[in-house]
């Protein structure tokens, strides 16, 4: 049964959230703020965090980024706010998902799954490694190194290079893209594309400006380079 940590310090709608989705086969945790939140994620590792923004004492921003420093566990952020930076800022920041309220909890039930679903089939894989020049892809941990660094994807960012390493030299158009790792539920937001493409390039490009793995086809799609 997959563990669900809601952090948000609304307590009526956590308390609805948690039935909710306990009633959909999850193991509810909650926590009111982020400093108890964090503390209840080191506790009990759950599979995926469900983080509001707007938060006392340590706000989503603030718990999103000490989550990232120890975690790559899937997290999906919750905003009463849905700005193009503020969405850009999730991301940056490691969310896999961004749902803005209201919302209906049987969208975020959805999201819920998706993401996890994201997060699995860690061993599934026929060919474990994939080596593009100095990248390094593990298919079933999960680990990128590029040389001998390490680099921490998150489950979402890991499955977009995943599926474009795994097509090297193929263009592979926006739409392909959300359906292989969002899901056909996602198929209206091609914007996830671009906003992760970005963010995926700062992390293994030494150049994100000038990309050497993943290339732009105008119009198109994208293209992993083969090394």
């Amino acid at each position: 049964m997959p563990e669900l940590l809601i952090i948000d310090d609304d307590g009526n709608l956590t308390e609805l959230l948690g039935t909710f989705l306990s009633n959909r086969g999850h193991s509810i945790k909650t926590a009111p703020d982020g400093i108890s939140g964090l503390r209840k994620m080191f506790e009990s590792k759950p599979d995926l965090v469900i983080l509001d923004v707007t938060m006392p004492k340590r706000d989503g921003w603030e718990t999103i980024e000490k989550i990232r420093e120890v975690s790559d566990v899937p997290i999906i952020m919750l905003t009463a706010r849905d700005e193009e930076p503020d969405i850009l800022r999730g991301f940056s920041q490691g969310a896999d998902d961004y749902v803005t309220k209201p919302f209906s909890f049987a969208q975020l039930a959805a999201r819920v799954e998706a993401v996890l679903s994201r997060a699995e089939n860690k061993s599934s894989d026929v060919q474990d490694i994939i080596k593009q020049g100095d990248l390094e892809v593990n298919l079933k941990t999960h680990q990128v190194t590029r040389g001998k660094e390490r680099i921490m994807l998150t489950p979402t960012e890991f499955k977009l290079l995943k599926t474009m390493i795994s097509r090297p030299g193929e263009v592979v158009s926006p739409d392909e893209l959300v359906k292989e790792v969002w899901g056909p539920q996602y198929e209206q937001e091609i914007g996830h594309v671009r906003r992760y493409i970005w963010h995926l390039r700062k992390k293994i490009e030494i150049d994100p400006e000038n990309p050497i793995y993943i290339e732009n086809e105008w119009g198109v799609g994208y293209r992993f380079r083969p090394q």
